[in-house]
């Protein structure tokens, strides 16, 4: 059973940084995707930034609202996945959420990853 724990939410004023971090844990898979989404009050949840890892190297994805902001990177030997990010901004007010599939990202779709963490919030001010 993949388990999955996000730290690292906060408050900052428009502008400002954090760095989030998801420890996973209970997997053993090669080919995986790992995450992180986000959903605001009254909205769908949403793909920020996902990391591919397969037998023959990886890659990211960005959606458009964060390319050149987020940066997504994982620490292989901790099993623990970050989200550095930059240049906040109040749109990027949500709850963050780390997710978890085998094989593929799925373009970023959250209906197609079957594991979560619990959520950190992220809070942006103007």
């Amino acid at each position: 059973q993949v388990q999955l724990v996000e730290s690292g939410g906060g408050s900052v004023q428009a502008g400002g940084s954090l760095r989030l971090s998801c420890a996973a844990s209970g997997y053993t898979y090669s080919t995986y995707c790992m995450a992180w989404f986000r959903q605001a009050p009254g909205k769908e949840r949403e793909g920020v930034a996902a990391i591919y890892t397969g037998a023959f190297g990886g890659s990211t994805l960005y959606s458009d609202s964060v390319k050149g902001r987020f940066t997504i990177s994982q620490d292989n030997a901790k099993k623990t996945l970050y989200l550095q990010m930059n240049s906040l901004k109040p749109e990027d007010t949500a709850m963050y959420y780390c997710g978890f599939k085998t094989a593929g990202c799925a373009g970023l779709l959250w209906r197609f990853f079957g594991y979560w963490g619990q959520g950190t919030q992220v809070t942006v001010s103007s």
